[in-house]
């Protein structure tokens, strides 16, 4: 913008250059709408260059498109003068302002994202997120941000959001914190991170992506700078902003500028007291003529005049509060806006008349004394000084200097309330006589200064003394006398009057004000500081006079004129006339602007006072605007104007600018537009009610065509003028219009319209919540709007009433988008995974369409394509998107009523409205989840993921739980978990009794190869995994998928490595676990029917333990009973795998059959008895079978017995063989194959059982029960003595036994029984007998012995 206080030269070439552009249309043959529009003439074709361009008649099509031409170039132009008009009017706002101030409270606005820098923000996250940054996180952030990305970034409402203008970087910010605050709230608690701190990590992290590669330095910057404009403008600002909203061009705001004066404060003034003055005789001829704006009362009408008179006078007030100042640079003060006593009356005399203490002056000199000149009497090396003295002030001196170079530059500062002081300057010099008291004066002068005297230094002729032979001595010095704030003009005049100045005299005249409203031309004698004669100017008008015959002295004449009375002054020079009669019209405030008789020419550089070049450069400026079409702008009446529809303008051009800027404003003015748009108001009389109809009309528009707009700006506007239709005086006018009545009517009707359109698309009127508090703002918005007047309120039903509807038809919207968009992805998924398939399907969609256009009888072939299965995938994805809707209402909207404070008073009933729209729904969507669960098959069990889906959603919610549609949800769905549970009920009872049947009791290890009828879990299906029925029921068609051979899978793992049981009985206990974790994450949420499940699992899990084991009982009886009894019989794995079914089914027990209280008792602990006396009984089996192989060995050596035929055999032959041949020890084999058998039985046992108690207790029996029989057997022959070779087996067996029992952690109570000591005696006797007699017992003992030791291993 260019500086309004440029050389004249440079506006000058400015000018030029603008005109030539300006006149160069006028040469063509025809003027084109563009053209014409840049121009600043904007002048219409003449006929004679049209006749020129076109030589023959045109044809009527060009006609009238050279008639349009002109129509648009008509209109454009009365645009731009429109235009032109009301920059002159805000200009003067601006220069000028007593009534408004820029806000400083307002709310700052944030810079508003553009659709660049949303790609831009989807990009960086998108960079994190592919590992593309440095930034580290852990996998918790980086799900949330995942999350964020998909749901918020990826959104079409966020990008919709974007290009009405309506989202700020802080609202990115906002949406994220929220996002992850529940996520960082569920996270488990760690020693030492609270949870504030990990949020503040998190938020830095977000910063930190969302930032980018910026450097923070410079958007803190530019944030800072953006925000400073944001809070206060300059005038050149302002300026600059009114130029860009109403298309005025820089050269034409300098024109305006320059001859506005706009610099001239005090020209600023007097131009709003000629207006202030005009509205009020504008309100005087209304009143004369009675031609009254239609009110809805009569009564209003002389109200109407009252409030004008009235607004009037507050202005009067507001502009006399103003400090009375010469200029300088503006500032925005607070102005007083209370009732000052000193306002005039502008329609009555005045009768607080000034006196002469009123005008106070007060002046300031500065006197600078630089040398002396001509002093060549005295010797070169005598001391000279100077002294100066204002008269009634103080004296000060100069420095010492020689009379050879008497320089000084010394400064004198002074204070003065004489207009017209007496400035004396001395010239001493030392005396050099002994007896002198006093210096000598060498010369003296005498000044009369004024504030228009010269500034710079200038030689003055000293009045020299007696004593001083110098006559011509000068002094070099300057005068500075500065105007006091409150004189707007002094100099010489000639004056004549009736009252004052009753003698035609030239007299120093003032001209003071005292206040804004209140002038004085005030005459002044030399040396005193009040005036001899003043003239108080209110009510005369001053103009330029012819000379008056009889009065001789003055040249240019001029008067002030009022009724009955009548002044004449005049001046010696036709430019200080021009000052003169400015000043005082400035100070009249009269309507009419004196014009100077003569043209006044442009001056030279020559001459005169910077004073006396301000009128001639005005005057130039004001004669170079009317030459460009300027002047009817500038000399244009204000009250002469329709201000209302000139601020609707305004304000319409200014909103528009508004909303293009590049701030988030959403409707709100900048502070700078709202101080702008209040002076104008103020200043011209704008109605408030006509402002804010204009602004909701405005509003309204840019609301309808998508822009985003805070509904309590609405509010604002929608209450003031509310209040203002009824009655209530927001503004203090008690008037109403008619038209305004019908406007607000009007607005209110298109206000609750688009109120609840954006209440039926609240997801994506205020997506995500944003913008903050505008949801709340709405309703709270449309309660009012609902009001029939200003004080009765609503009845709540009623609001309640209207937002019922506008949600039950937002449920409908949602719902169908979504489902919409369902369709979407999944034809996007398809052509993603199939291709080739979706082409053809769509050929298939096309040729079907078709045949149903042909053929309307059977619409049903549209769907036929469609399977149950795939209808049941979209019917689970639409649940998600459902879920998805509900818990983003229930994020962002729920929560509208709720005020900063918890209060939710106002709007109790909105909570309630928002679960019957979550209610209404889920309804539309139970109708698609009820179509195609209808046609899935009876015997198909994977539509449960989607019970438990919705489910799983609803029982934590407070307000669904329970609710209509949970409620029909369970209806649904509680048929078929019953029948789920019969059915496999049904086929676990038959996979028992069938699977026992063909039970080869192998460990399940050893069967991993060999599985192809093993059933197994379906692994690809969703949670919750349902398990498959094995086998089909009696009496059903049930068709179930059977796994083909495989390896062995890694889930297997997990169940199987653990322990060794066999195939029926773990597919039996997986089953019944997989059974009872599907009906425990059904999570039902009927209590009573939870239960039953649960009761009925249980029962069902005890029942089938019981067969289970039963049957396992059994079979490890009759695999005994088949069984060897001697030696060589070997513990097998399957005798194992049934000892391991029985610990299965102790741990199963307690987690399957484990209920509270009594029924725990009912079910769990038969079972355990059950289970106890079935793992004894087996014991017991397995304890006798060992005993039976031990009598077997017994009976074998009891052939051995003394006085037994055999026996005596026997020894026979083996002493006379024994003579040849070596024999071998007879009998070392039997006690061999026994020792043999029992370690080899321990090791299976203790490397197969899994329960190391069933062990203990087994071993424990074994040993007990093999001694006992060993005791009793060497009872039987307790007088008969043993043979050797029974001795040495005996010996063996024992010793073995003892020690491998107590290897494998049999008791020290138990092996060392009493029977154990009682064998172990009778052997050691026996063995004593043995060494006598038969001279040795070939190193077998029962004494312990290093090298049996080695012999065993």
């Amino acid at each position: 913008m260019l500086d309004p206080s440029s050389s004249e030269e440079e506006s000058d070439g400015i000018v030029e250059e603008e005109s030539k552009e300006a006149m160069a249309p006028q040469a063509g043959s025809r003027i084109s709408p563009s053209r014409t529009s840049e121009s600043s003439g904007g002048l219409a074709p003449s006929s004679s260059s049209r006749s020129s361009a076109r030589p023959t008649s045109p044809s009527p099509s060009a006609a009238s498109e050279e008639k349009e031409d002109l129509e648009k170039m008509q209109r454009e132009e009365e645009d731009r003068k429109k235009k032109l008009q009301l920059y002159v009017f805000v200009m003067r706002c601006v220069a000028y302002p007593f009534n408004a101030k820029q806000p400083t409270d307002m709310a700052r606005r944030q810079q508003k994202i553009t659709k660049q820098q949303l790609q831009q923000t989807k990009d960086r996250f998108q960079a994190f997120l592919n590992g593309d940054t440095q930034i580290v996180a852990d996998e918790a952030f980086i799900n949330a941000v995942q999350s964020f990305n998909e749901v918020f970034l990826k959104s079409d409402r966020v990008a919709k959001m974007v290009q009405s203008g309506g989202f700020s970087a802080n609202d990115f910010r906002e949406v994220f914190k929220r996002h992850i605050e529940k996520r960082v709230r569920s996270l488990p608690e760690i020693d030492g991170l609270s949870k504030e701190t990990v949020l503040s990590s998190w938020m830095a992290k977000f910063d930190t992506i969302y930032r980018g590669d910026e450097d923070p330095r410079k958007a803190q910057q530019r944030m800072t700078a953006s925000a400073a404009s944001e809070l206060i403008l300059s005038k050149d600002q302002l300026y600059e902003m009114f130029q860009n909203i109403l298309g005025i061009k820089k050269f034409e705001h300098q024109l305006l500028y320059q001859a506005c004066q706009l610099d001239n404060l005090d020209e600023q003034a007097a131009q709003i007291r000629r207006e202030l003055d005009g509205r009020l005789q504008m309100a005087d001829q209304i009143a004369r003529g009675g031609k009254f704006p239609k009110f809805v009362s009569k009564e209003m009408e002389a109200m109407f005049i009252e409030e004008l008179k009235s607004s009037v006078n507050q202005l009067m007030a507001n502009l006399e509060s103003m400090p009375v100042s010469k200029g300088g640079e503006f500032k925005l003060q607070k102005l007083k806006r209370g009732h000052n006593t000193s306002i005039i009356d502008m329609g009555q005399e005045d009768e607080n008349t000034l006196s002469k203490s009123d005008v106070v002056l007060s002046f300031t000199l500065e006197v600078v004394i630089m040398e002396v000149v001509g002093l060549k009497s005295l010797a070169p090396n005598r001391i000279v000084y100077c002294t100066m003295e204002v008269e009634g002030g103080e004296k000060l001196q100069t420095d010492q200097a020689e009379a050879s170079k008497p320089t000084w530059g010394t400064q004198g500062d002074f204070t003065t309330t004489h207009p017209l002081p007496g400035v004396k300057v001395k010239l001493f010099t030392e005396s050099t006589g002994v007896l002198a008291l006093e210096d000598k004066e060498l010369g003296r002068v005498v000044l009369h200064p004024t504030p228009n005297s010269p500034k710079q230094s200038e030689l003055h002729k000293m009045t020299v003394t007696k004593a001083c032979p110098d006559q011509d001595l000068r002094i070099k010095l300057a005068i500075r006398m500065d105007k006091p704030q409150n004189m707007k003009h002094c100099g010489y005049l000639w004056a004549f009057g009736k009252n004052v100045w009753k003698r035609w005299k030239k007299r120093f005249f003032v001209l003071v004000q005292v206040s804004q409203y209140t002038f004085a031309m005030c005459s002044y004698r030399e040396k005193k500081s009040e005036p001899q004669e003043l003239l108080q100017l209110d009510g005369y008008t001053v103009d330029y006079s012819d000379p008056q015959p009889g009065l001789d002295g003055g040249r240019a004449f001029f008067n002030a004129v009022k009724e009955g009375d009548t002044v004449i002054f005049a001046s010696d020079d036709e430019q200080d006339r021009i000052l003169w009669v400015q000043a005082m019209y400035r100070a009249t405030g009269q309507s009419h602007k004196p014009v100077p008789p003569t043209q006044v020419q442009k001056l030279n550089s020559k001459g005169g006072a910077s004073a006396q070049m301000d009128a001639p450069i005005s005057q130039f400026y004001a004669d170079r605007a009317q030459k460009h079409g300027m002047d009817e702008f500038i000399s244009a009446n204000p009250c002469s104007f329709d201000h209302a529809s000139l601020f609707e303008m305004v304000q319409r051009l200014t909103l528009d600018h508004r909303l293009n800027d590049t701030f988030c404003c959403l409707g709100w003015f900048s502070p700078g537009q709202v101080f702008v748009l209040d002076e104008y108001c103020a200043r011209n009389g704008v109605r408030g009610c006509h402002r804010h109809l204009c602004y909701l009309r405005d509003l309204l528009e840019r609301a309808e065509s998508g822009a985003i707009i805070d509904p309590t700006l609405l509010h604002y506007s929608f209450a003031f003028c509310a209040s203002h239709v009824h009655g209530n005086r927001p503004d203090g006018l008690s008037t109403v219009k008619v038209d305004e009545k019908e406007r607000f009517e009007d607005i209110k009707e298109r206000l609750r319209v688009i109120l609840e359109n954006q209440i039926v698309n609240f997801r994506y009127c205020f997506p995500f919540g944003r913008p903050e508090g505008a949801l709340k703002a709405t309703l709270s918005l449309l309660e009012r709007v609902l009001m029939k007047d200003i004080a009765t309120p609503v009845p709540p039903e009623e609001v309640k009433g209207v937002i019922r509807k506008c949600l039950e038809q937002a449920a409908q919207l949602n719902y169908e988008r979504i489902k919409e968009y369902a369709t979407i992805e999944g034809k996007k998924r398809e052509m993603f995974e199939h291709p080739v398939f979706c082409l053809a399907s769509q050929v298939m969609d096309l040729t079907i369409l078709e045949k149903g256009q042909k053929d309307q009888k059977d619409p049903e072939n549209v769907g036929r394509l469609v399977t149950p299965a795939k209808k049941l995938e979209e019917t689970i994805r639409l649940a998600e998107l459902v879920i998805e809707v509900l818990q983003q209402n229930q994020e962002h909207h729920a929560e509208a009523a709720v005020t900063s404070s918890g209060d939710q008073s106002a709007f109790a009933w909105w909570t309630d409205l928002m679960v019957e729209h979550a209610e209404n729904f889920l309804a539309l969507y139970a109708i698609d989840m009820d179509a195609a669960l209808e046609i899935q098959s009876p015997e198909s069990w994977d539509s449960f993921p989607l019970f438990q889906l919705l489910n799983d959603f609803l029982r934590t919610d407070y307000h669904l739980c329970n609710g209509k549609f949970h409620k029909h949800l369970q209806d649904l769905y509680a048929p078929l978990v019953v029948r789920y549970v019969d059915l496999m009920e049904s086929s676990i009872a038959q996979s028992i009794h069938k699977g026992f049947e063909r039970e080869s009791w192998e460990p399940v290890k050893s069967l991993t190869s060999n599985l192809p009828n093993v059933n197994l879990p379906n692994v690809n299906l969703q949670i919750p995994k349902v398990p498959n029925l094995p086998v089909p029921v009696a009496g059903l068609s049930v068709n179930l998928p059977q796994m083909p051979s495989f390896s062995t899978p890694s889930w297997m793992a997990a169940i199987y490595d653990s322990d060794n049981g066999s195939g029926t009985s773990e597919d039996l206990f997986w089953k019944l676990e997989a059974l009872q974790t599907f009906i425990r994450d059904l999570h039902w949420p009927e209590e009573e029917f939870a239960k039953h499940l649960e009761s009925r699992i249980q029962l069902m899990s005890s029942n089938m333990i019981e067969n289970c084991v039963k049957r396992t009982r059994m079979a490890f009886e009759s695999k005994l009973t088949k069984s060897s009894k001697s030696t060589d019989f070997r513990i097998s794995p399957t005798l194992c795998t049934m000892f391991n079914v029985m610990v299965d089914a102790k741990d199963q027990s307690a987690k399957l059959c484990a209920m509270e209280m009594g029924q725990e008792k009912q079910y769990h602990t038969q079972i355990d008895e059950l289970i106890e006396e079935s793992v004894k009984d087996m014991i017991q089996f397995l304890v006798a079978k060992f005993v039976v192989i031990l009598e077997s060995v017994l009976a074998k050596i009891s052939r051995y017995d003394e006085g037994t035929l055999f026996s005596s055999f026997l020894s026979f032959t083996v002493k006379a063989a024994s003579k040849y041949v070596d024999v071998p020890k007879p009998g070392m084999d039997v006690a061999d194959g026994y020792v043999t058998f029992v370690r080899h039985s321990q090791d299976i046992l203790r490397d197969k059982v899994n329960e190391e108690v069933y062990i203990e207790r087994l071993f424990d029996q074994w040993y007990t029960a093999t001694m006992n029989l060993l005791g009793t057997w060497l009872t039987e022959r307790m007088e008969q003595q043993l043979h050797v070779y029974q001795l040495k087996i005996l010996i063996r067996i024992t010793k073995k036994k003892y020690r491998d029992f107590r290897l494998q952690g049999v008791l020290d109570s138990t092996l060392n029984s009493k029977m154990y000591d009682t064998v172990r005696n009778r052997l050691t006797i026996e063995e004593a007998t043995a060494s006598v007699r038969e001279g040795g017992m070939q190193g077998i003992s029962m004494k312990d012995s290093d090298e049996e030791d080695e012999d065993d291993d």
